[in-house]
């Protein structure tokens, strides 16, 4: 029987700490990864990659990302980015920020 993944309140699952950076596997299987992140302002991930590929997605919040050597974002609610596997990255919080990392093999 297939059934569906749901997740109900990604907030809930997510909240944001006074300091640090919360991370919080949501699903997984065997084509992908989901995972939440909640990060008190200023907080950052400093770069990696990744073998996979990714995408960021901002939930709440806003987040300036570096992408590769010559690429930059601020994300607000709602906004997406795409890298393929092995773009260096790295990501700091603007303000309260939560935000999904999904990886998955291309």
């Amino acid at each position: 029987m297939l059934a569906a993944a749901v997740l109900d309140d990604l907030l809930a699952d997510l909240p944001v700490p006074e300091d640090g950076t919360l991370s919080k596997t949501l699903y997984q299987n065997d084509s992908l990864r989901l995972v939440g992140f909640a990060f008190a302002a200023g907080q950052e991930l400093t770069e990696h990659s990744s073998a996979l590929a990714v995408t960021v997605q901002v939930v709440s919040g806003r987040l300036d990302l570096t992408l590769g050597e010559d690429q930059q974002a601020t994300l607000d609610p709602h906004g997406w980015v795409h890298m393929p596997p092995r773009l260096p990255h790295s990501a700091r919080a603007l303000e309260p920020t939560v935000m999904l990392l999904t990886m998955y093999r291309a």
